[in-house]
């Protein structure tokens, strides 16, 4: 079943999304690992046949969540990138931008969230069905990073990675090659960046850090602005809001 294009919103009648918003509202209640098509079908009021006609097996209907969950964020995320860049904003604004974005969609979402970057779902591995969809969130802080570098935005690193790139070939593609010195390890970097914004989202969303900060709002913003450092990136700091 090849649902890379499709998402929550894209689809939002007929019988397939009335079973996936079933399955989503089944997500927080029980999580991923215990959602089951019977389960869907008695949440949902459906018979047993109608869910198994859309979605024969689990991991189909697994599938179609996590395409519909990286779809939507990523969505979010290009949105708030558009409207940054049609403001003017630098490269900086933008990433807390979209960054913002993302954790608003995650604090919104927070069994989709769950799905996508919690525990893995036992028995189940992600198809290729889901790498487009998936590559949404770190294509949008790539581009953001390349304007950087592009428009001279960037502060060179202290020091480089030592040793030769690290980098598999998507990697590369997806930022649109490799930079020159002093920049040769921005994507690296950019992925460090990428796992330093979902582990911040992690320990927020799971409330990892509700007891150590007195406002989580002004964390994050903090926390993004220090982790875009490593690329160079000055990110603003100002208003927030929760």
């Amino acid at each position: 079943m090849d649902l890379s294009g499709t998402s929550a919103t894209d689809v939002n009648t007929g019988p397939e999304a009335a079973i996936k918003a079933a399955a989503r509202q089944l997500l927080v209640k029980l999580g991923a690992g215990r959602l089951s098509l019977d389960a869907v079908a008695e949440g949902g009021g459906f018979a047993a046949g109608e869910v198994a006609a859309v979605f024969p097996h689990r991991d189909d209907l697994l599938t179609a969540l996590v395409i519909d969950a990286y779809n939507d964020s990523g969505a979010a995320m290009e949105r708030a990138d558009q409207e940054a860049r049609e403001a003017g904003a630098p490269a900086g604004a933008r990433l807390l931008a979209v960054s913002r974005a993302l954790r608003q969609w995650s604090f919104a979402n927070p069994g989709e969230f769950t799905l996508i970057y919690g525990s893995p779902v036992p028995g189940y591995h992600a198809p290729q069905d889901t790498v487009p969809a998936a590559s949404r969130t770190p294509a949008v802080l790539a581009g953001i990073i390349r304007s950087a570098l592009e428009a001279g935005e960037l502060t060179p690193p202290r020091r480089a990675l030592p040793g030769p790139p690290l980098l598999l070939p998507e990697a590369v593609e997806l930022f649109g090659g490799l930079p020159e010195a002093p920049f040769a390890d921005l994507v690296e970097r950019g992925i460090v960046l990428w796992s330093n914004l979902i582990g911040l989202l992690v320990f927020q969303v799971f409330s990892r850090t509700h007891d150590s900060v007195r406002d989580e709002s002004a964390f994050f913003d903090y926390a993004i602005a220090v982790a875009a450092e490593s690329t160079g990136l000055a990110v603003p700091l100002g208003e927030h809001t929760d």
